[in-house]
């Protein structure tokens, strides 16, 4: 088991494909060809860190919406 996840770490797909990966795994669009290969070749480290940087992305860009709304609708 040990072995295996040192095997994982070493994957050699970049960061930006992990990203990719992750941006298009937040909208659910994914082939399963697609899925299957980013398995074989992202790295879960990579994978781990890109799908929280994701996560601080989406929650940023919905409180700027919130407060964009809140003080449009306080100024009207």
């Amino acid at each position: 088991m040990n072995d295996e996840l040192k095997q994982a770490a070493q994957r050699k797909a970049s960061f930006g494909a992990t990203m990719k990966a992750v941006f298009w795994s937040f909208f659910g669009v994914r082939k399963r060809k697609d899925y299957e290969s980013d398995a074989a070749r992202l790295n879960p480290v990579h994978v781990v860190i890109a799908g929280i940087l994701g996560a601080a992305i989406f929650v940023t860009v919905l409180v700027s919406i919130v407060k964009l709304v809140v003080r449009s609708a306080a100024g009207a």
